[in-house]
């Protein structure tokens, strides 16, 4: 008789896969600069931040803890340049808005939890599945979960600013994997970016669901995901465990 398959651990991606930013990062620097009496338009800051954020990840990866940053100080020098690139040359009168944004983004009310997240967090849990984080993201996280409420899920929460590496890195996932005492064949990850967490997670033998989102997947990306591992919205994942389960040699 053929043995089935059992998922014990079920580790997630947060932003995009579970909850999202309320506002866009352009309409919300927009807002904090026109607070402290600077007019700069959304747009030309969100613009400007995607640049900021791209030049600084590539620079200073997983926000510059090798190289002797703190994540806070690395989030203000990408306000600073987010600024700087739309035009604002004034350090000294952007200083106090990049430390406002960082406290804010702190907050529950900038963020949204995802249509059908607390619902699939809790039919995860009634399975018996135990639940983690595995999140590129910083210290801030912990608080940001409890503020909406979704801190109680999980068994623990994994960084990259507490692991010291990123997704894909494998070794962040044979960190989650440790702290759960469990194996790959029987853990299984869900996120939203193909390359982060979809062939991260896959990279380590564990099982993968990669969530789709707002964009049209790219063709190349759907053809190497098995359709089964699709999650057009959350509430695809319980069904798609019973059948990864149901299966003899999973997916």
């Amino acid at each position: 008789m053929a043995h089935r398959l059992q998922i014990r651990l079920l580790t997630w991606d947060v932003k995009d896969t579970l909850l999202r930013l309320r506002h866009p990062v352009g309409e919300e620097y927009a807002t904090k600069a026109r607070a402290h009496g600077l007019e700069v338009e959304a747009a030309r800051l969100g613009h400007a931040f995607r640049q900021a954020y791209r030049t600084q990840s590539h620079s200073f990866p997983n926000y510059g803890l090798s190289q002797g940053l703190t994540s806070r100080q690395w989030w203000l020098d990408v306000v600073l340049q987010t600024f700087r690139l739309a035009g604002v040359r004034d350090a000294q009168a952007v200083a106090p808005i990049a430390d406002q944004l960082y406290e804010d983004f702190c907050k529950p009310c900038s963020w949204q939890v995802l249509e059908g997240a607390e619902a699939t967090l809790r039919g995860c849990r009634k399975r018996g599945l135990r639940l983690a984080v595995v999140s590129n993201f910083d210290r801030r996280l912990e608080a940001i979960l409890r503020g909406l409420g979704l801190r109680e899920h999980f068994d623990f929460v994994l960084t990259s600013e507490a692991a010291g590496w990123p997704k894909p890195d494998p070794r962040i996932f044979h960190e989650a994997l440790r702290l759960a005492q469990v194996d790959p064949a029987v853990a299984a990850h869900v996120g939203d970016s193909y390359h982060c967490d979809y062939k991260g997670a896959r990279a380590v033998g564990m099982r993968s669901f990669l969530v789709l989102g707002p964009e049209p997947l790219d063709p190349a990306v759907e053809g190497s995901v098995p359709q089964e591992c699709l999650l057009p919205s959350l509430s695809h994942l319980l069904p798609a465990l019973d059948r990864l389960e149901g299966s003899p040699l999973g997916l």
